[in-house]
């Protein structure tokens, strides 16, 4: 749904408070048509953005850290767009595949032309044989917060990968990691089985054991992991839902399962038109296939596999879309258990920006209320 033709501004309730301090749509992995243009988009100058009007931000004032969030396909990067124009504002990515330079088309990553002039962060800032670091998108994600709030900006997150933008918005202490100790962890796990090192977790950490399945290797290594590192229980770095700014209003864009359903089968098709295929063969030259987070992405794997000739292009494409829908419950099952989002209805029309820009100058307004 393209959201157009909104030139006008309003004026915020903003409270004041803290900024972020320190000194870039979503988990998406089925795409429309298009590819960004190669670089950092951090580096890229804003595209005539409109200056900022003297109402919309006060002197002294904490603009509002806006954050879009919801399952594939529901029209987040459109409402962040929309509300970039209307609030003054600039986009910054929260989805973990939208990170990875040319993987554009399978990860709906939006064109130059689809941004309309907005400047959008955390974009193309990784190789696809690099991994991607929640700490990293931490510190990078606040930074360009702040970067916006210090030119007088409304940032505006946007995604679906709820463990980013949990690490972007929330307290959230992310524990240290050594590749060695990891490494021999995941030898005994692969000698002994995960059963035993389970068994080593209930007695070490009984809290985390519980809440960790024991055939869950990776987690029982992590938790282990950082368990031996910092004599602390891998519960206490949990993530828990508290803002780390307290001008954070969170937006969720809900639609019908069916409905969304029929998007994302419409999507995967439209992705697979508009040379998806060609996009993996060509990151496949620049490693894709090394990339230990990359190539797993939802659409990626399953081309890799038809280039490979492991898989048909009519099987890629069913399990593409099964894929997405396991995605999406799981992306549900994430936001709506956090009380704390404003939620709206995606196929709301030309009406949804405005409502968003009520739910936001409600909260704004609750907010200042509850610092004063």
């Amino acid at each position: 749904m393209a959201i157009r033709g909104l030139g006008s501004r309003i004026t915020l309730l903003l409270p004041l408070g803290k900024g972020l301090g320190g000194h870039r749509d979503s988990a998406d992995p089925v795409g429309t048509a298009g590819a960004a243009p190669a670089g950092d988009a951090d580096t890229m100058p804003a595209m005539d953005a409109p200056a900022a009007p003297a109402s919309a931000v006060a002197t002294g004032s904490t603009a509002p850290l806006v954050a879009v969030v919801g399952a594939t396909a529901t029209g987040k990067s459109d409402l962040a767009i929309a509300l970039a124009e209307r609030l003054d504002g600039e986009v910054v990515n929260a989805d973990a595949l939208q990170l990875y330079r040319g993987m554009d088309i399978g990860t709906a990553k939006v064109t130059a032309p689809e941004r309309r002039g907005i400047a959008h962060h955390l974009l193309d800032v990784l190789e696809v044989t690099e991994e991607a670091s929640v700490s990293a998108f931490q510190r990078d994600a606040r930074e360009a917060v702040a970067g916006l709030r210090s030119r007088g900006r409304v940032p505006i997150l946007v995604g679906g990968s709820g463990l980013y933008v949990r690490a972007a918005l929330d307290e959230i202490e992310f524990p240290p990691t050594d590749p060695a100790l990891r490494t021999r962890l995941e030898q005994r796990a692969e000698q002994d089985g995960a059963e035993a090192l389970h068994r080593e977790l209930a007695d070490t950490d009984p809290e985390a054991a519980r809440t960790i399945g024991v055939h869950d290797t990776r987690r029982i290594v992590r938790a282990l992991e950082v368990g031996e590192l910092t004599g602390r229980p891998f519960t206490a770095f949990l993530p828990r839902p508290r803002h780390h700014d307290p001008a954070t209003v969170q937006l969720g864009l809900r639609l019908e399962r069916p409905l969304l359903h029929e998007r994302i089968r419409a999507r995967v098709h439209r992705m697979v038109d508009h040379g998806l295929l060609e996009e993996i063969r060509a990151l496949r030259e620049r490693g894709l296939d090394e990339g230990r987070t990359a190539r797993r992405a939802i659409g990626y794997e399953q081309g890799l596999a038809v280039l490979g000739g492991t898989l048909s292009c009519e099987q890629a494409i069913e399990d593409t879309i099964a894929g997405t829908r396991r995605l999406v419950r799981k992306q549900d099952t994430w936001f709506r258990r956090d009380q704390r989002v404003h939620w709206l209805a995606a196929d709301a029309g030309e009406g949804l920006v405005d409502q968003a820009i009520a739910r936001i100058e409600t909260a704004a307004t609750a907010g200042s209320a509850q610092q004063s």
